[in-house]
């Protein structure tokens, strides 16, 4: 083992023993590492690592389909129905409250980052110090996204040592989170190098990249139905900046972006803008990538003990959208499982994997198979794949909107370049002029099962909260059948449903704040107050 890989290990397990601690007790102050450590631009690189791995566990173990596609009504599950139901009561312990503290977790590792580096770096060269601090600031921002989108109101917590064990922390405005936000996404911006230093690391067009997002979202928050214009604009700018100048570019084959020998913490691919780069290793526990355990159907796929997946899989409401539209069958391929597919690539030793269910179309997307198929690396529960946080075709879709701004539709050149882009790369035919519904469906299917849709809809809820709505209630989230047809070509299914709906309201659209943190800080129970940027220093 080398020396940057011994440091690295180092910094996990100190992160593994402050994520044990409860939200409201002081993460641990890692003196004993900060005291000898921060003193070279290679250590002060390497104690950024950990926030790309361990930081984000608790959140790709469940949360990130349990939010982000089960709420979304993409996901079907026989134990994630809570989240699609919209009745996920604050007492949940198993997905709720570990994904709440996994956010503080990113966001209290994040502070104590910025301030291991302010106070022990002193000899390090200022651009370093700033990009490390740029990496950490971008963290933190994905912490409070995620927060403000599930619950609203939250805490900021800006110093660790001061708040961490404070039980009448209140609850902050998600107008005030909201900016602060986009100040530490700019900060990352003007900090970050325009090429990473190394394999998978946060660059200027990353930042960029989110800051796109982020405004795209922001300029319909509070905005009474009509969008700001000067959040459009934002978001155009910094997006027209990524896909015009960055190095990214589209991966040829969209089934290529989901298998491991393409996307993994030695080789990333050109697509991804920001991703968790897990390692094929499970010491310390939360280093490693537990996706594919509970997303593949049996052992038959992994070629071990886990695979626990049989009764997830896609939504009846997906279902519909891919027996309408057939010519999407690149993405619904690597995205889900039908009944009579085969995968080469998937336990090779055997000569392949035919999938052969008509009770639930299972997951493909991220599942890459045994060790053998991996060339060796990975274990159970350690699928040696990252996974996507922000991809170039998600900025190219979001480029195509901030053009479009809040007009009925567009037949703009640029727009429709960078929207066609997405769409011929999926073998789906271009269209001349393009609607906000087109762009909003685009982005679902380019993204299915990457714990995104449910933050578009969250999107759409700032500025038209009876769309959204709307959209919700009418998803089908019953139970299916979906049988080959066999000898059809191309292949065809047939498919019977059981209608199932499930409402949601002002009320259940936001996630309860988990009962154990109520308990400790019974002030977040009160009304939240704007917090005060000055607090952050820039």
């Amino acid at each position: 083992m080398n020396k940057h890989t011994t440091i690295l290990l180092l910094l996990a397990l100190v992160v593994s023993q402050s994520c044990k601690k409860e939200f409201l007790n002081r993460p641990p102050e890692d003196t004993l590492i900060a005291d000898v450590f921060y003193k070279t631009a290679e250590e002060v690189r390497a104690g950024t690592a950990p926030l790309y791995n361990i930081v984000w566990f608790d959140y790709n173990d469940k949360a990130a389909l349990s939010f982000g596609d089960a709420r979304g009504g993409n996901m079907i599950s026989n134990d994630r129905d809570q989240f699609y139901r919209f009745a996920v009561p604050a007492t949940d312990p198993n997905t709720l409250l570990p994904a709440y503290k996994s956010f503080y977790k990113i966001i209290a590792q994040s502070n104590q980052t910025i301030r291991n580096i302010t106070i022990n770096a002193t000899a390090v060269a200022e651009d370093v110090k700033r990009a490390g601090i740029g990496e950490a600031r971008f963290m933190r921002a994905m912490g409070y996204y995620f927060l403000v989108s599930n619950w609203g109101a939250v805490p900021v917590i800006y110093d660790n040592v001061k708040q961490m064990g404070d039980p009448n922390v209140l609850r902050n405005t998600p107008e005030s989170i909201w900016q602060l936000i986009l100040k530490d996404l700019r900060y990352a911006a003007e900090n970050l190098p325009a090429a990473p230093f190394a394999e998978g690391r946060l660059t200027k067009y990353s930042a960029e990249g989110m800051l796109a997002r982020m405004y795209l979202t922001r300029a319909g928050v509070g905005s009474g139905g009509t969008r700001r214009k000067s959040d459009l604009d934002s978001a155009k700018y910094y997006a027209a900046d990524v896909v015009r100048n960055a190095p990214n570019v589209l991966e040829a084959n969209y089934y290529d972006l989901f298998r491991g020998e393409n996307h993994n913490s030695a080789k990333n691919n050109k697509e991804s803008l920001f991703s968790i780069q897990w390692m094929p290793i499970k010491d310390p526990w939360g280093i490693n990538n537990s996706f594919q355990a509970y997303m593949a159907r049996n052992g038959d796929i992994t070629g071990s003990w886990d695979g626990w997946g049989a009764a997830h899989g896609a939504s009846a409401n997906l279902i519909k959208y891919y027996m309408d539209n057939p010519a999407d069958s690149i993405r619904r391929k690597a995205t889900f499982m039908f009944d009579s597919d085969f995968y080469p690539e998937i336990r090779k030793d055997l000569g392949g994997y035919r999938f052969t269910s008509t009770d639930v179309a299972n997951t493909k997307k991220y599942i890459i198979g045994s060790v053998k198929d991996n060339g060796g690396k990975g274990s159970e529960m350690c699928a040696y794949i990252n996974t996507y946080m922000l991809r170039l075709a998600e900025v190219y879709l979001i480029y195509a909107e901030s053009i479009l701004g809040d007009a009925a539709s567009t037949t703009d050149a640029e727009a429709l370049k960078y929207y066609n882009a997405v769409r011929k790369r999926a073998g789906m035919p271009e269209k001349s002029s393009i609607t906000f519904d087109d762009i909003f469906l685009e982005k679902r299917i380019e993204t299915v099962f990457e714990g995104i849709y449910w933050y578009e809809l969250m999107r759409l809820y700032y500025f038209n909260p009876t769309k959204a709505k709307a959209i919700i209630n009418d998803q089908d989230k019953g139970a299916y059948t979906l049988t080959y047809n066999g000898g059809t070509n191309p292949r065809t299914w047939k498919a019977v449903y059981n209608t199932v709906k499930y409402p949601v309201t002002d009320a259940t659209i936001y996630l309860p704040i988990p009962e154990a943190e109520m308990v400790k800080a019974p002030n977040l129970a009160k009304p939240p107050v704007p917090f005060d940027l000055s607090l952050m220093p820039d």
